[in-house]
């Protein structure tokens, strides 16, 4: 996958950095460079939104499982969240 694309809808250039980095050179990223983060993730929260939003994920789940768990498919923020899609 190339990291620099184009948004036809938006009509830019997207260009994605750490998009070949795995979780374990995110994690160390943050490490080493002393970056905040929230202590959920820690506890299989991946994609942190609002509480009834966000559940933690279960080994083998893809990434943003945890995010919108129950499933409507016409639906995707609870009221509270701030998110389009």
């Amino acid at each position: 996958m190339d990291n620099v694309g184009w948004d036809e809808a938006n009509k830019i250039t997207k260009y994605h950095p750490i998009l070949d980095w795995t979780l374990s050179d995110v994690k160390k990223y943050i490490f080493d460079h002393n970056i905040p983060y929230n202590a959920l993730h820690d506890k299989g929260f991946v994609s942190i939104g609002c509480a009834p939003c966000t559940r933690a994920i279960k080994e083998g789940e893809d990434f943003r499982a945890g995010r919108w768990w129950w499933g409507q498919n016409d639906k995707k923020e609870c009221g509270c969240c701030l998110v389009i899609n």
